[in-house]
């Protein structure tokens, strides 16, 4: 049997004086920790605590000073806080929140230090190895080189002609960025030149849309990435690449999340039925944001139930639902990519559903296009919200309560430039009943993007273009800006933490699910 590992990541002040002194009376110190020296734990980020589980931790010790004698003054509460998210997470995955502890000691109390190790290598025993396993030693598939991938996405067919940099909202935002020149140095093999460029795309697909030569720039952007290979992409992840080493941890089969477990009162859910409501990653997003913006991501989720439970849908639910794999996918883990998406459709078929709905505009593209572009069998039918709710509001006697906002709309990429999709939004804003509605300047086919995808890449550039849209948004006069993915909330809030321009660029935000919800009604 494998052998537990406890990562203690201690606090060079008065913990560490505390396991020094263990060590020169000749402690015997349990042999399953592995101590890591660090300056506060205020330091340690919620990631890196991640990572540790995603490299095969059993259980993680965040140990620092007590609350009044941090040397930085706030690390004791900012671990505290990092250790509480982190807890939650592993609850949500179902590994157990007790694998994640905070403890503090003075450099006096090596006894007591002692006394926390013991019992929580004995706890961490009793609850068992974790069964996240590491995928840094597996052995991948050789992946193509670039001018091999130039000519499966027919960059060769660049007509050089200029109109998806003209069009491009990171340019436009002023980052000095060309499709086109990373099209032509890689035709021209001067791959070098443009190795950082492809992590700054956030391939929302306006270039794609316009090109006269049917080039798809933003699919040859995310397999150049995977091209690069892990580690190059972490260098360029967003919040320390928390989210990647989630998605990478739930590609273990023994990871069974217990998703649902929130559902408030009064949603009826059908555990043999035919449809399957595919929730996504919000209740995630909403744990690691807690503090910094307060979304609540997860009413996404709950309000899409409350809809089809409107229209006498009783949907079933993945228990142990995980990630699509989209963001492992763009941001270069083709191989984590798989492994997500093969167990997705195990679980999915052992159900026998004919039809999956999903509120989420990544898991719509990811199940109905990228599973089968990538040799995944879809056999049941994939359908967005948004169509579900046109076709039965078609159907029957409902109307809509006044909205007394003026509200304007922010564009997903994932639905606004999908022929499936990019109308579907417009439908549903055009049946509600708000004191106004307002398009931004740049909206359907040509929005802005809402500044990132796939957590990478974000950038100065990256939060220009979200002031940029924000100051659009503002510019209608609306009071609520209506979204229809999670993070596009996410990221355009954070744009608005902006020290200097809070004032100008604060505005409420919601959902389009959570707003139809919010006021649909039977005649």
């Amino acid at each position: 049997m494998d052998k537990f590992k406890i990562v203690l990541f201690l606090c060079n002040w008065g913990p560490h004086g505390a396991y020094q002194a263990l060590q020169d009376n000749a402690y015997k110190i349990p042999s399953e920790v592995k101590m890591v020296r660090i300056p506060c734990t205020g330091r340690i980020s919620k990631a890196l605590l991640f990572k540790a589980f995603e490299m095969g931790a059993d259980g993680v010790a965040l140990v620092g000073c007590r609350a009044g004698s941090c040397r930085y003054g706030s690390g004791t509460e900012t671990g505290r806080d990092n250790t509480a998210d982190i807890g939650r997470v592993l609850e949500i995955l179902s590994l157990g929140e007790e694998r994640m502890r905070l403890a503090t000691f003075l450099p006096d109390q090596a006894e007591e230090l002692l006394s926390f190790m013991e019992g929580f290598v004995s706890d961490v025993k009793a609850m068992g190895k974790t069964p996240v396993v590491p995928r840094f030693a597996e052995e991948t598939e050789p992946v193509p080189g670039a001018a091999r991938l130039a000519t499966a996405h027919s960059i060769h067919n660049c007509q050089d002609c200029g109109k998806c940099t003209a069009s491009c909202p990171l340019a436009l935002a002023g980052k000095a960025y060309s499709p086109r020149a990373i099209a032509a140095a890689v035709i021209n093999g001067d791959i070098s030149s443009v190795e950082e460029d492809i992590w700054s795309c956030l391939t929302c697909g306006i270039c794609y849309d316009r090109c006269p030569s049917d080039v798809n720039f933003p699919e040859f952007i995310r397999d150049m990435r995977n091209m690069a290979g892990k580690g190059e992409d972490e260098l360029h992840q967003a919040h320390g690449g928390f989210f990647q080493s989630l998605m990478r941890s739930m590609t273990s089969p023994g990871v069974k999340p217990g998703r649902w477990a929130d559902l408030p009162a009064g949603i009826e859910l059908d555990p043999e039925g035919k449809t399957l409501f595919f929730g996504g990653c919000a209740p995630y997003f909403d744990v690691f944001f807690r503090k910094h913006l307060g979304v609540d991501t997860s009413k996404i989720l709950v309000d899409s139930l409350r809809l089809l439970n409107f229209f006498d849908i009783k949907p079933r639910v993945l228990t142990d639902e995980k990630c699509c794999g989209h963001d492992l996918l763009w941001s270069g883990d083709k191989e984590g990519f798989l492994l997500l998406a093969r167990e997705n459709m195990a679980a999915i078929k052992a159900s026998g559903v004919e039809e999956v709905v999903t509120a989420c505009p990544e898991c719509y593209r990811t199940l109905a296009v990228d599973y089968p572009a990538h040799g995944i069998e879809v056999d049941f039918k994939v359908t967005h919200i948004y169509d579900l709710l046109e076709e039965r509001i078609d159907k029957g006697a409902v109307e809509f309560s006044p909205l007394d906002r003026n509200i304007t709309y922010q564009d997903p990429c994932r639905l606004a430039r999908s022929e499936d999709t990019k109308d579907l939004s417009r439908k549903l804003l055009k049946r509600l009943v708000p004191d106004s509605f307002t398009e931004m300047k740049e909206r359907g086919n040509s929005a802005l993007c809402c500044g990132n995808c796939a957590w990478t890449g974000c950038d100065a550039a990256a939060k220009a273009l979200q002031k940029k849209r924000l100051g659009q948004a503002r510019e209608t006069g609306s009071d609520l800006l209506v979204t229809s993915c999670p993070k596009c909330q996410i990221h355009l809030k954070c744009a608005m933490e902006d020290p200097f321009l809070k004032g100008e660029l604060a505005m409420e935000t919601a959902d389009l699910t959570s707003v139809v919800a919010d006021t649909i009604r039977w005649e």
